[in-house]
């Protein structure tokens, strides 16, 4: 997985927009940031996941993902190792970090495609 290959897929996300944080991408719904991408280091991403799918993706793989360091991944934010990681891996981590933050208007738009 490549870091532009996850650029790719965060932005095919329904009215997903890329815009910068701290000196690296992010990719955002409705202003609100779902993942970061080039962080902490260059061949790296992080996504916002809720507690539950933060513990089944850490432990299922733990090679791809691990908490954020501190409270931010208390609150479940969730470090991807983009080298380490499967396309259909991180675009199922991907949706359900935009799922978590979009509007629930639009997350029922995309069940229902």
């Amino acid at each position: 997985m490549t870091a532009e290959r996850f650029r790719q897929m965060a932005l095919a996300l329904p009215e997903a927009k890329e815009a910068a944080h701290m000196k690296h991408s992010d990719f955002r719904v409705n202003g609100r940031i779902f993942a970061t991408l080039g962080y902490p280091e260059k061949t790296s991403a992080v996504v916002k996941l809720t507690r539950t799918e933060q513990n089944q993706r850490v432990r299922s793989e733990p090679e791809v993902f691990k908490p954020a360091i501190g409270a931010w991944g208390r609150r479940g934010y969730t470090r991807v190792h983009l080298s380490a990681a499967k396309i259909d891996t991180v675009r199922e981590a991907l949706i359900a970090a935009w799922r978590n933050t979009a509007p629930k208007r639009l997350a029922r738009q995309f069940d229902q495609r």
